[in-house]
């Protein structure tokens, strides 16, 4: 039996939720190594994990992975969730980037000071409404969500995290020196 994936981030959804979505998806079993300190992160820059010092760090397969699209799209190759023919897979590439790039444009608002915070809020609200809500409604998000794997990873005691809180961002600010 092949080893389990190993996932290596924070304590919080961010880039890696993604990938934990696709991997719950497939059905496949993971680990994860949470990262708590500045030295766990500096080890694994120091052994030569991080191609460009970033996470999440995907461990598979005899590699590591990291950036997040890449580890997306090997996953998906990998478990024949790809799409039946290119046409399909720029679909599906489509709905990944956008997806990523409202991620980045959520988790990027909790690094700020409150004060900024409150007024990026609004912004963020008005172009995910405008922007994305509009094309994952389009029965996207419905049918995703009824995916067994996926319904299972969605309920309570799964291995999905929860929003980002004071502490995650503290955590990630830390080990980051950011």
């Amino acid at each position: 039996m092949a080893e389990k994936p190993k996932l290596y981030y924070f304590n919080g959804r961010g880039r890696m939720e993604s990938i934990r979505w696709l991997l719950a998806a497939a059905g496949v079993e993971f680990e994860e190594v949470i990262l708590e300190t500045r030295e766990q992160y500096l080890k694994l820059q120091e052994d030569g994990y991080l191609l460009f010092h970033q996470v999440p760090l995907v461990e598979i397969d005899g590699m590591k992975l990291t950036q997040t699209r890449a580890i997306l799209s090997y996953l998906a190759a990998k478990y024949n969730l790809y799409g039946k023919d290119l046409k399909e897979t720029a679909l599906i590439n489509m709905y990944t980037d956008g997806t990523l790039d409202l991620m980045i444009l959520i988790a990027l608002s909790y690094f700020k000071p409150a004060e900024q915070r409150e007024k990026d809020i609004e912004l963020i609200v008005e172009k995910a409404k405008s922007r994305y809500f509009t094309v994952f409604e389009k029965a996207f998000k419905t049918r995703i969500s009824n995916i067994p794997n996926i319904k299972k990873f969605l309920q309570p005691g799964s291995q999905r995290k929860p929003p980002p809180d004071d502490h995650y961002v503290a955590t990630v600010k830390e080990i980051l020196q950011f």
